[in-house]
């Protein structure tokens, strides 16, 4: 049996233990999620299609992850104006197992997989690991950072994230080394590609 649904804007054609991304759905992995736009559903010469959507008809799915999709690259360049920019995006997205296409009303027959205690701790290591978790990724120099927003593709959402992260200067940005960028593309919203083009515009801006 197929169900044809609709999330996120989009459309999918799903089956029982099929696993798929779709647009990011805020839940917690292990929930078990019922999707009720359902445009179609049947099985083999046998469907029913929606007026958009079939009436008492949803799909039940599990979610098994949340992430990023890969980085798309956006890039705007005017002729004669000495002008270029690069931006990277990330979109949030879930995966999800389906777990069962339901039709006439009926109620996900999977539950939400327990989830485990936390453990008790004394409250000595719990005050001892806050502040390790809570660390900046690099230590910020002494003194007054730069204008980070002077660097094209840094607003000052992008410039308030990297201070609170530790980059605060134009020589920071420019000495930046792969394994620096590649711990901002991995725990940060910005791509590789966006930080060696602020890099490169950091360099001149340090001289």
């Amino acid at each position: 049996m197929f169900a044809v649904i609709k999330t996120g804007g989009k459309q999918y054609r799903v089956a029982a233990d099929q696993v798929l991304k779709i647009e990011k759905i805020e839940a917690n992995v292990g929930d078990i999620i019922t999707i009720g736009n359902v445009l179609a559903h049947g099985a083999g010469d046998d469907v029913t299609i929606g007026a958009p959507f079939v009436d008492g008809a949803s799909v039940a799915a599990e979610v098994i992850a949340q992430g990023h999709a890969k980085t798309v690259i956006a890039f705007k360049k005017r002729r004669r104006q000495n002008s270029r920019r690069k931006i990277g995006h990330r979109q949030l997205e879930t995966t999800v197992r389906i777990s069962e296409i339901l039709i006439g009303g009926a109620k996900p027959s999977k539950k939400a997989a327990a989830k485990p205690e936390a453990k008790a701790e004394k409250p000595a290591k719990a005050e001892a690991a806050a502040p390790a978790t809570a660390a900046p990724l690099f230590t910020a120099p002494a003194g007054k950072g730069d204008k980070l927003v002077d660097i094209k593709g840094i607003g000052p959402v992008a410039a308030k994230q990297l201070a609170e992260q530790g980059i605060t200067t134009f020589k920071q940005l420019a000495e930046l080394t792969e394994a620096d960028i590649a711990k901002i593309d991995e725990y940060m919203p910005f791509s590789s590609d966006q930080i060696r083009d602020w890099q490169g515009q950091a360099k001149e801006l340090a001289k």
